[in-house]
């Protein structure tokens, strides 16, 4: 099972911060603590227990330090690892890496059925966040409904709260993050229940929430999520 380790977390580095030592030795993850897609790979991290392996180096993103462009990541975005005198990036590829490269419970399948679906949910997971949010611009109550019900029905597949059954894996930590934030923003602004008449959608986003793993990477402000989200997509509507 999932560590339960609690750290105590840094703050995020702006642009007066110094820039720690590259290529040191230590494994560092380059996160924003609010973006969701640095935020998988901080999940996985913990499922995996290596709070002690690889370090978190939280970044102040509208004020973010130049030297992570000039000398860390030329694509000046999160998430990216420094491990073995290289940098990576891309989160779906970063989870992949983090499963494959070190210690812990493994999380993805073996099964060649649920290998097959695996790949097919990360391969959609992509569709799926950018059907939701152009579903901002219009009537989500109507335009996201397709993107959710791919998940019910996904659900469905295996016996078990999670995509591959009862094993929690990569799948779901692909999709959590982006789930969670839509739910507030929909229910907040849009009086869209996103679980509504989706019973296996809501024991799932239950289930993840159970999990220290994801609740240790809960960071996020609903009220802030809403605003930051209507400035986004509303302000031009």
């Amino acid at each position: 099972m999932a560590t339960e380790t609690v750290e105590s977390l840094p703050p995020p580095l702006n642009a007066t911060a110094e820039q720690p030592p590259l290529f040191d030795g230590t494994t560092r993850l380059y996160t924003s603590y609010a973006c969701p897609f640095a935020q998988r790979v901080w999940i996985t991290r913990n499922y995996k227990g290596l709070q002690d392996k690889i370090k978190l180096v939280p970044l102040d993103l509208p004020n973010r330090p130049a030297w992570y462009k000039e000398n860390v990541y030329p694509e000046n975005k999160v998430p990216s690892l420094e491990h073995n005198g290289k940098v990576i990036g891309e989160s779906l590829d970063l989870i992949k890496y983090v499963d494959s490269n070190f210690e812990g419970p493994s999380l993805s399948p073996y099964d060649p059925d649920k290998k097959k679906f695996f790949e097919e949910l990360l391969s959609y997971v992509d569709k799926f966040v950018g059907m939701v949010f152009t579903s901002f611009k219009g009537d989500p109550t109507k335009e996201a409904g397709a993107a959710f019900d791919y998940l019910e029905d996904a659900l469905k597949r295996y016996d078990g709260p999670f995509f591959l059954g009862q094993d929690f894996s990569l799948a779901d930590i692909a999709y959590i993050p982006f789930v969670e934030r839509f739910r507030i923003f929909l229910s907040e602004v849009f009086k869209y229940d996103i679980t509504a008449g989706r019973p296996k959608l809501a024991a799932w986003i239950e289930e993840v929430n159970k999990m220290d793993a994801y609740k240790q990477t809960k960071k996020v402000d609903p009220k802030q999520l809403v605003e930051y989200y209507k400035q986004g997509f509303l302000a031009q509507s």
